[in-house]
């Protein structure tokens, strides 16, 4: 009796066809991440401010366990809001003059990160017992805000400007602006530092009338040359070079008395 003869059939198994395949799928993912990455930035560069603060909370202190199977942009696609720790808030019991200048001081670090080390803020009681914030804006080494020997604002004194008048336009203040030079003499033709103090002063003031700060806010605009140096021990430093913001706090009756020479008390 003869034995059947056995047949072995042998599949070959191609993977990626003719030229291979997986490195298209993994390239089709990169582009894909590549797309996702690109429109976040997209999107972050149109929140506000405060959104960019609560996102930045949120993931400071994210907490991979506790948080699992949970993320903030399903949480906000589901009930429209996005709870994020929450940002330090003013404590209420602070004088409203310190509370103004802690406000500021936020609002440079947020809206003018890039450009904060520009600005010092200072908020103080005068031996009077008026009210007042400072608002030094100062050029610094190699960082200027004008051009040189000019009041021609450059962008960067612009922008701060620009950021502070959106602020102040509102505030029930009277502002003074104050033009301030380093002891180097000037180069250009006749103009001194008194000439070119007062100058910068008034293109700082100009700036903030264009981005909406009501003419009858300005108290007064004026120019010290070199005589009030921000950095005593050396009149030189590029930091005496800046514009001074003060604004006076009170009701609105007072800061127009003020404006006026009159003391509000007068009947």
């Amino acid at each position: 009796m003869s034995t059947p003869p056995i047949i072995v059939k042998r599949v070959k198994k191609i993977t990626g066809g003719h030229h291979g395949g997986s490195w298209k799928i993994a390239y089709a993912d990169f582009l894909a991440g590549m797309m996702t990455f690109f429109l976040l930035l997209w999107l972050v560069s149109l929140m506000e401010p405060k959104t960019k603060a609560q996102v930045a909370a949120y993931f400071k202190k994210f907490n991979i366990f506790s948080k699992a199977g949970v993320s903030m942009l399903m949480e906000f696609h589901r009930t429209g809001k996005m709870e994020g720790p929450k940002i330090e808030t003013l404590p209420q019991d602070l004088p409203t003059v310190k509370g103004e200048g802690e406000r500021f001081r936020r609002i440079i670090e947020t809206r003018l990160k890039s450009l904060q080390e520009h600005v010092l803020v200072e908020a103080l009681e005068t031996h009077d017992k008026k009210r007042i914030v400072k608002i030094e804006i100062m050029e610094l080494v190699n960082k200027p805000l004008f051009k040189s020997g000019s009041a021609e604002l450059l962008p960067e004194g612009r922008e701060i400007l620009k950021i502070l008048a959106e602020e102040l336009k509102d505030l029930p203040v009277l502002i003074s602006i104050e033009g301030h030079t380093d002891a180097t003499p000037t180069r250009r033709g006749k103009i001194g530092n008194w000439e070119l103090s007062s100058a910068r002063a008034i293109s700082a003031m100009l700036e903030l009338e264009k981005n909406g700060v009501p003419a009858d806010k300005i108290l007064e605009v004026v120019g010290y040359a070199d005589n009030f140096p921000l950095i005593k021990e050396n009149p030189f430093d590029a930091k005496n070079r800046r514009i001074t913001l003060t604004l006076h706090y009170g009701s609105a009756e007072n800061t127009q008395a003020k404006k006026k020479g009159v003391s509000p008390l007068t009947p």
